[in-house]
Parts: C-alpha cells; structure tokens; sequence
C-alpha cells in the first residue's frame, strides 16, 4: 500500500510543476486536480501504521446460585367438625335508674347517741341526748387502787384502760402520785353538779360547770386529775403541780389531751381546766401538742355537723 502512495504523490508533484511544461487549459488542471484527488483517495491506507492487536476484555457473566426452592410436603387437612353456630342473645341497653340522693335530716342534738367513737365532738351547741350511755364502760378499780381512785365509784370506757394504766406507771416511776377524781359521768350526775354550781356561784356557773348533755365526761374518755399537793381537789393551780406539769409535757405521748387550755377559752366556751384530759389517740393527740391546738378547734374545723344546735 506504500507504494501506491508513492505513485499518487509523484503524480500529484508532477502536475502541479508548471514552469517546466506547456501551460494547460483551466479545465485540464481540474481534470488533473480531479484525477489526483481520485488516486489518493482510492490509494489511502485505511490504517495507520501497522494495527497493533488489542486484548478485548470480554465480560464473562458469573454463574449465579439458583435457590431451589425444596417442595414443602402438604399436609392432609383432617376434617374437623364443624359446630353449628347458635343464635347469640343480643342484650337490650336497659337506663339505669338514677338514685337521687335524700339529705339525711340532721337530728335534734337533744335526741343525738353517737357512735362511740373517741373524737365525738360535745360542746355547750351540741349537746348529746340524756339516754346516751357508752357501751363499753368499765371500773377503775379493777386496774388501780384506792390511792389512785381515791375510793370513788369511776369508770372509763376499755379503749382507754391500757393507755391510762401505762401513763400512770409512767407517772408513778417519775416519783409522782396522781390521782384520778372523776370519770365517767352520766347526763343525771351531770345535772346534779351543774345544779350545785348554779346554786352556789350562778354568775360563774356556765364557766365553772357544763350543762347536762354538754359535758364530755358522758363520753366517758375523759379523766379530771388530782394532785395531793392540793389535797387531790380541782384547782386552776394543778398545772404548777408536779403532777400537772408532767402531764402538760407528756400526756400526748399516751394519746391524752388538754380539753379546755386558757388561751382557747373563747373557743371552747369553757374556763381553763388544766386537769381535765381527753383521750383521743397518740396520733391527734400528738398534732394538737405540737400545733398548740385545742379539740374543740380542730374538731369544729373537721368534724360535720353533728346535730342542731341547742338553744
């Protein structure tokens, strides 16, 4: 193929030398022109240089796994009987009646026999009826002797008994000799001392003495203290006995306390008693100590109301 190369450029080279030969015609130069052109054209290599052989990577796909999907063994339905269903009761929504509640008639505080209960409120407004009578009550003497009941006839409801043996032994190991003057008192006792009292001082009876049915020794959880250094009398001067300022400082460790203290007795509407103890529980007793709190104010501001009032 070379030298058909060769051959063309000569031809082409002799052609365009025209100061050595005649002049030709225009149209014998493109003649010629169309000739060489025509020579190189069909002596043109159709590769350059000697083909180098080229390494064609051909893609070999991979095999790829097949998953064989393993037959499954199909199991043998059983035949299973078939229940027939049964007719299903639909319930009917049936209104439930709506109770109107009734208020519960707040009874006369003449008529009133509460629960016995240790935190019943009894106070000169409400006041508790002349039949009521604790059902549990017992006689001291069976617990304590005459140096401590002073032979009196007292009693005390039983939810009380040990709370009071274990304060007077408590008492006693301090050297300390208490008594107990009263206990339980009935609504016709109460009459018989409200009367005396009446008799004797009427412009200070209702700050001395309770009247019937408003005195909380009816309970029969409240207890008036001696001392004998006032020969176990009641006196505003116990609380400056041995006896009396024990009892101030521990008496709410047994469940005890103060009914009437001198700084609620507008509150209570009773004069200052510092002999007269309630027993009301460890747990209230000990709240009412530490908030400086009299009975009758914490049982007004949590009580309900128990009965109408008296006149």
């Amino acid at each position: 193929m070379r030298w058909l190369y060769l051959i063309a450029s000569i031809l082409l080279l002799t052609a365009c030398m025209t100061p050595t030969y005649p002049a030709q015609s225009p149209a014998g130069i493109a003649v010629a022109a169309t000739k060489t052109a025509t020579i190189l054209a069909t002596a043109a290599p159709t590769a350059s240089n000697t083909p180098t052989a080229t390494a064609t990577a051909t893609n070999t796909p991979s095999p790829t796994a097949t998953n064989t999907a393993t037959p499954t063994p199909t199991q043998t339905p059983t035949n299973t009987p078939t229940s027939t269903p049964t007719a299903t009761h639909t319930p009917t929504n049936t209104p439930t009646p709506t109770i109107t509640p009734t208020a519960t008639p707040i009874p006369q505080c003449t008529e009133r026999i509460p629960p016995d209960e240790l935190l019943t409120i009894v106070s000169r407004e409400y006041r508790l009826s002349r039949e009521y009578e604790p059902a549990d009550l017992v006689p001291l003497s069976d617990y304590f002797d005459v140096r401590v009941t002073l032979g009196f006839d007292t009693y005390i409801r039983q939810p009380v008994v040990q709370p009071l043996v274990e304060m007077m032994a408590a008492m006693t190991a301090a050297d300390l000799r208490p008594t107990i003057i009263s206990g339980y008192r009935s609504y016709d006792q109460q009459y018989i001392a409200w009367s005396k009292w009446t008799t004797e001082v009427p412009e200070r009876a209702s700050l001395l003495s309770a009247p019937p049915g408003a005195s909380e020794h009816q309970l029969g959880t409240t207890l008036d203290f001696g001392s004998p250094e006032l020969d176990n009398e009641f006196h505003t001067y116990f609380y400056q006995t041995a006896e009396g300022a024990w009892l101030v400082e521990n008496a709410h460790l047994y469940g005890f306390t103060l009914s009437y203290p001198r700084e609620a007795t507008e509150i209570t509407q009773f004069y200052y008693e510092p002999w007269h103890y309630r027993y009301v529980g460890i747990e209230l007793a000990t709240q009412l100590h530490a908030a400086g709190l009299s009975l009758t104010e914490w049982q007004l501001a949590n009580l309900p109301v128990p009965c109408e009032a008296a006149n």
